[in-house]
């Protein structure tokens, strides 16, 4: 499943064409709704398909503090796997869906208090059923009343995108600028538009592949939650009808419940004035509003850039990704901050008295550390889950990363990740040879006459793979012991195959893969080419059978084309040999008849593996001796 970093919180509602009445109610994808003495978060809708969604991990752990816009979950639905951000400052209270666990759409999966001593009070209110549904069909936002009557929906598949709920007191949107124009295909996943809310600037990603086919709000105007700002065609042939379909729907925010109806203002009256040109975005004060893109702030991040400082080059200032580089790489300078007298609330414990979350309280008692000890890096110096996790060494520090001036940050991976079933098969294949008593034994082959031979019949869609276990084929004829296999019945058996079947290392998508060409010796090279072309493109689409990659009787490993010169493999289990070639590269060797007593070659160095326990070290000098002379004296041989 395809992972997206992305901000649920900003994403917009995409419904299918069945879905289309204009009556259906529309509610945002990740609701925050109010109880008694907090705020509920329900399982989002990640897309128009899902029903139910997976909480793949917590982000934040119960008693720890959050902020607006900041990940507190990660939800796996039908098609992706997302951060949920939090639309509002808080502490966590409860967890009601714990990891691993589903919860249908619009399920409450958490309690959030608005500061520590609302914490047992919100508790004390889901005990006694304050979190039911009630409070969340009161609190969900009401459907867009149509401006409109739309005509009926054509019959051709498409898909809608909705005014989002940036925020749990969001009534209507304005959109701000959109990043793509009608026509222009979109992929799931990208930024389709940005989005003003009462609280932030958001961007909106899509859903699913298409075509932008019609805008029915423009940059500048708002649209209720919940009404359609825009449509998406599956295929582009059919973006002429949604635009004549387009044109029936209205995206601006409804009349006010109370107004008369001789009182509703005309659509074009109601519309947004146009935005102003862009102007640099001032240097922000504390609580003041900074507007970038999310992509900015995680840019900023990551390359320790203060996004307070950044001069935004985007539509009304907005600080975009590139205006954060842009500073990082000195090409533009920072601004200097703002000398406005700081408003963030500050608080002092009492003496004696540790800040610390509730989480972290209990973190540290079970782990019987004093939390006066442990520096604390939550808000007000609060210590915090982590901070304990730290100080016990169950999780590291987070460090500052150094990043180079005008170098993109490298995220290197980090913790154990599961094994795919191949990479498991790969695994224990491996450990399946480590008992096989195995030697090699390494020799010079000159390629000029090879090479001269491939330049001759690649035209013909001929591979050097083929050209290779054809060379293979015929020097094990005349020493089969180098296709054997030991058996241990009878104290010890060689086990003769009348077969040459020739399995080639093929690297694929998570793992190795071993297609044979049965016969090499018997077949034509045209015939073994075209049947390693269809075995390859077979093993990377996962469709070889058992049969065309487990009959080998003698393996060859190929990494030349990636400039390797020399290595050796590793004796594949039930096999008595395996051939790993190098790179072929020109060299200078002693000539009698050369002017100078030296000449240059093209060169490869080849390294047989072979199973001591029935082939001898003279069976593999014998066995290369014979290659090297078919691949430098009779390559005719291979086309014939």
């Amino acid at each position: 499943m395809k992972f997206l970093t992305a901000s649920v919180a900003a994403l917009a509602l995409l419904s299918s064409s069945e879905a289309f009445a204009p009556a259906a109610p529309l509610h945002s994808r990740v609701k925050f709704t109010q109880l008694y003495a907090g705020t509920k978060i329900t399982m989002p809708a990640l897309s128009s398909t899902m029903k139910e969604g997976k909480v793949v991990s917590w982000l934040k752990n119960e008693g720890d503090e959050i902020e607006a816009g900041e990940a507190i979950m990660v939800v796996e639905s039908d098609k992706a796997d997302m951060d949920v951000e939090a639309f509002e400052d808080g502490i966590i209270a409860k967890i009601i869906v714990q990891e691993g666990e589903m919860a249908p759409v619009g399920e409450a999966v958490a309690l959030i208090a608005a500061d520590s001593s609302e914490v047992e009070a919100v508790l004390a209110e889901f005990n006694a059923g304050g979190s039911g549904g009630d409070a969340t069909s009161a609190a969900a936002p009401p459907a867009a009343a149509p401006a409109t009557t739309a005509a009926a929906a054509p019959e051709v598949p498409f898909s809608k995108i909705d005014m989002p709920a940036l925020s749990s007191t969001m009534k209507e949107g304005k959109v701000v600028s959109w990043l793509k124009s009608e026509g222009d295909a979109i992929s799931a996943g990208e930024a389709i538009m940005v989005v003003e809310s009462d609280k932030a600037d958001m961007d909106v990603e899509a859903f699913e592949d298409g075509f932008l086919a019609a805008i029915i709000t423009k940059e500048g105007e708002s649209g209720a939650v919940g009404a359609p700002v825009a449509l998406i065609a599956e295929n582009e042939s059919d973006i002429p009808a949604l635009q004549a379909y387009a044109a029936t729907l209205s995206g601006a925010a409804p009349p006010a419940a109370a107004a008369a109806p001789a009182a509703a203002a005309p659509v074009a009256a109601a519309a947004a004035p146009k935005a102003a040109p862009a102007v640099a975005n001032p240097a922000k004060a504390d609580g003041e509003r900074l507007f970038a893109s999310p992509l900015a702030r995680n840019r900023a991040k990551e390359l320790g850039v203060d996004i307070s400082l950044v001069t935004g080059t985007g539509p009304e200032g907005r600080i975009t990704a590139a205006d954060v580089e842009a500073v990082a790489s000195g090409e533009a300078k920072v601004k200097k901050p703002a000398a406005a007298a700081s408003t963030k609330p500050s608080w002092t414990p009492a003496a004696g008295v540790v800040a610390a979350t509730p989480t972290a309280r209990a973190l540290a008692k079970k782990a019987k550390l004093d939390l006066a000890t442990i520096k604390g890096t939550g808000e007000f110096g609060r210590v915090t889950a982590d901070d304990v996790l730290i100080a016990t060494g169950q999780k590291e520090p987070e460090r500052k990363k150094v990043v180079r001036p005008g170098a993109a940050a490298v995220e290197m991976p980090s913790g154990p990740v599961a094994m795919t079933g191949m990479q498991k098969a790969v695994s224990n294949n491996m450990m399946a040879t480590m008992n096989t008593p195995g030697f090699q034994v390494s020799r010079d082959i000159e390629m000029d006459n090879f090479d001269a031979l491939y330049q001759n019949v690649k035209g013909k869609g001929i591979s050097v793979s083929a050209l290779l276990a054809k060379a293979v084929a015929l020097a094990i004829e005349k020493y089969p012991i180098i296709n054997s296999s030991f058996s241990p019945e009878n104290g010890g058996t060689i086990v003769y195959k009348k077969d040459i079947n020739i399995a080639m290392a093929v690297a694929i998508e998570g793992g190795l893969i071993t297609p044979c060409l049965k016969f090499a010796n018997e077949r034509s090279v045209e015939d073994l080419a075209e049947n390693w072309k269809e075995l390859v493109e077979k093993a990377r689409k996962g469709g070889l059978k058992p049969d065309e990659y487990q009959s080998g009787t003698f393996s060859i490993s190929n990494m030349g084309m990636f400039g390797v010169t020399q290595f050796g493999s590793i004796l594949p289990n039930g096999t008595g040999g395996i051939l790993a070639i190098g790179a072929t590269r020109e060299v200078i060797v002693p000539c009698k008849q050369a002017v100078l007593g030296m000449k240059k070659v093209k060169q490869m160095t080849v390294t047989l593996t072979c199973d001591h326990r029935q082939i001898y070290g003279s069976d593999a000098a014998l066995f290369l001796k014979e290659l090297a002379n078919i691949m430098e004296n009779n390559v005719n041989r291979l086309t014939q």
